[in-house]
């Protein structure tokens, strides 16, 4: 399946007899942050190419049943419309901010399960929920400058984290309510949602690219 996120009938005991738990070494909470806002800046710039390619490449179907560029970006978005609120909640908290933040389990998981491994692969392919579906007929330009506009929002809101305790301050998961991550792991595993989709973005281009003139190909 292209399709990628969490599946909407995943069971949480499954996960707790699949999943090994490893040790989880602590990291400096600036050091995260700093390498998120990192990783978010380069999503930036991927999707500001996207923005000099062809609308008709953008939104090209690989196959038939399988999702476009923007079909892709407006999927990221749904999870941006939910995470972003979420997390702007959580950041409400009075919680100060610890040098040290150390990954739950479950969020630690969630984070492996969604990116991509060293040599740009992807794995655990699965149905997205249909709640983050993307609609049909959808328009290039506002799709990616929303999802621009996000993530420089996203940017605002790992700033914000800097003050708060992002190890005991927790944000809900949009598949269920009463499962509730450390808002540190929030941030990663959003993340690494948008990262393993941009592989799928290039993975597509690379697809229909022949369909297209050169001249109209930007990536």
């Amino acid at each position: 399946m292209q399709n990628l996120g969490l599946d909407q009938d995943f069971h949480l005991g499954v996960i707790v007899a699949l999943v090994k738990i490893s040790t989880m070494k602590k990291v400096r909470c600036e050091e995260l942050i700093d390498d998120l806002q990192a990783e978010v800046r380069q999503l930036i710039t991927d999707a500001s190419f996207l923005k000099a390619t062809d609308p008709g490449m953008l939104l090209q179907q690989p196959a038939p049943g399988k999702w476009s560029v923007i079909e892709i970006i407006e999927h990221l978005n749904s999870y941006d419309r939910y995470y972003l609120l979420a997390i702007e909640r959580s950041l409400k908290s009075k919680k100060l901010a610890k040098i040290f933040f150390t990954p739950g389990w479950l969020g630690d998981y969630f984070t492996r399960m969604m990116k991509p491994a060293e040599d740009g692969s992807i794995s655990n392919k699965m149905q997205s929920p249909r709640d983050h579906r993307p609609p049909p007929h959808l328009d290039a330009f506002p799709v990616l400058s929303s999802f621009i506009d996000q993530q420089h929002y996203l940017l605002d809101l790992l700033d914000q984290a800097r003050t708060k305790d992002i190890s005991s301050i927790r944000t809900p998961i949009s598949l269920s309510r009463f499962i509730r991550l450390k808002l540190g792991d929030t941030f990663r595993f959003l993340v690494a949602h948008k990262q393993r989709h941009f592989v799928q973005i290039k993975n597509t281009l690379a697809t229909i690219k022949d369909k297209f003139p050169a001249s109209l190909q930007a990536m």
